[in-house]
């Protein structure tokens, strides 16, 4: 069970401000008189932010560096310098030849590197390098304007109380501001794609889903022409996947923005022991976020009044992962992408050459799957755009076939009756055209009947090999 501290030293401080006595307030919390006395007066010399934790270091630190041997470091590179420009020997005045330099006067302690740069800066003795100033890229960008039009998606990691290492995922509506989230133990596809159900059953389906590059989401980046689970999934549900620039955490920057409130209100000053008291602790969270009609760019609204303006199409709730690798489906994916001084965006693992480019501006590049094939594409800007030029048009290999969009099998729950979809094989399009005789229809219906028992079956036996593994 989690301890929010800074909470708890919140409530005493109101409840003395309201009149309540030390003994009382020690009581109603369960603390000793002398912990309400100590946050009272911590109150008093430094408002709320004194009832934060202050750090513990000690004042003087015993592994400080002596003065003599600050001076006797300093003295090292004056004679260095010295030598140096008199043409003396040679002409070597770092960190490694002041060290040397102290190890032949037989110096002790010999300060280590790290030790003797930091007191030749402290001394002002150096000169830092120039910081290279890179061109800031633009991007090509989607403009939405609507909920459900684009959410990103992200993770951060986080530690439990003991060092466990989890993986924090969080989706947001782009316009709505609306958030979702859970925790995983680890970060892969799995654990990507299952997230990524989650947001689309609760949230919606959105027009775009925006990722990064990171190998759960993108497939890795050792196989070229790489059609990962999340790519598939994607193309499954009939959202489109954007994958964000590389190294650019600022074209996502909407749920990394997030990121920072999340940090704030599930993980500082507590201690969450498994991931059943991070759901907990960020459950609340997400809840009073949805309610918050103080944004600053929802004009007095909720997220969850602006989201659920219009009804959302959800993902139907039997939806779940596939036992094996989904077909392909007709759709498109994107990539925002830099091009390098020699011509070429990297997609999916292999290069792609770009001409007619503008060093300053990025590119975006659609991967677009039908049923005869697919093509890649290189814009100068996003799809939402009017004008934009497409600079050049390329085939991209596949192994296998695209299956078309399941358009007359739903797969939403909408305020109809509709169905969700199953994960069974569905009927041909030749089969739905044709008049069956009634010998033909039993048989269709047997057979559709036998595949639904083993699909189900395989289903239930994906859960126990996932709870085993």
């Amino acid at each position: 069970m989690k301890t929010d501290l800074f909470t708890e030293r919140k409530l005493a401080v109101m409840q003395l401000r309201q009149g309540k006595t030390m003994p009382q307030v020690a009581n109603d919390l369960d603390r000793s008189l002398g912990w309400v006395s100590k946050w009272k007066q911590r109150y008093k010399e430094g408002s709320w932010t004194g009832l934060k934790d202050k750090s513990r270091a000690p004042i003087q630190h015993g592994n400080q560096t002596s003065t003599k041997i600050r001076e006797e470091i300093v003295k090292a590179r004056l004679e260095l310098e010295a030598e140096a420009e008199l043409g003396k020997g040679l002409k070597y005045i770092g960190s490694r030849a002041i060290r040397t330099r102290l190890k032949q006067k037989k110096i002790t302690p010999l300060p280590s590197i790290a030790t003797i740069e930091r007191v030749i800066r402290a001394a002002g003795m150096t000169k830092p390098k120039p910081k290279s100033v890179k061109p800031e890229i633009i991007y090509p960008r989607l403009h939405p304007t609507q909920p459900h039009q684009l959410c990103q998606v992200d993770y951060v990691p986080h530690f439990l109380q003991g060092g466990q290492r989890v993986a924090c995922f969080n989706a947001l509506d782009v316009v709505s501001r609306y958030p979702t989230g859970r925790a995983y133990k680890q970060r892969r596809s799995l654990e990507a794609a299952e997230f990524l159900i989650h947001v689309w059953q609760e949230m919606g389906i959105p027009q775009y889903t925006q990722v990064d590059n990171e190998g759960c989401f993108s497939g890795g980046v050792t196989h070229k022409y790489v059609l990962g689970k999340v790519v598939r999934l994607a193309l499954t549900v009939g959202t489109e996947l954007v994958f964000s620039p590389i190294y650019h955490p600022k074209s996502n920057g909407s749920v990394e923005r997030f990121h920072q409130d999340y940090d704030d209100h599930v993980w500082e000053d507590t201690y969450l022991s498994d991931l059943d008291a991070v759901h907990q602790q960020g459950q609340s969270f997400f809840a009073l976020y949805r309610q918050r009609e103080d944004h600053t760019q929802l004009n007095g609204q909720s997220p969850a009044t602006l989201h659920h303006q219009q009804q959302p199409q959800k993902l139907g709730s039997d939806f779940q992962l596939a036992a094996k690798k989904r077909p392909l489906r007709e759709g498109r994916i994107h990539f925002m992408r830099c091009v390098t001084p020699e011509g070429t965006v990297r997609v999916l693992n292999v290069n792609w050459t770009v001409p007619n480019f503008d060093p300053t501006k990025g590119v975006w590049v659609t991967v677009e799957f039908k049923t005869k094939g697919a093509t890649l594409s290189i814009y100068d800007e996003a799809p939402d755009v009017q004008q934009r030029r497409c600079l050049a048009t390329y085939s991209f290999p596949l192994n296998e076939s695209v299956l078309p969009k399941e358009a007359d099998h739903p797969i939403c729950d909408k305020a109809t009756s509709e169905q969700p979809i199953q994960e069974a094989s569905l009927l041909s399009d030749q089969s739905r055209s044709e008049s069956p005789s009634p010998l033909h229809q039993i048989a269709e219906v047997g057979g559709w009947l036998l595949f639904s028992s083993i699909s189900r079956t395989a289903r239930l036996a994906q859960r126990v090999i996932f709870t085993m593994y």
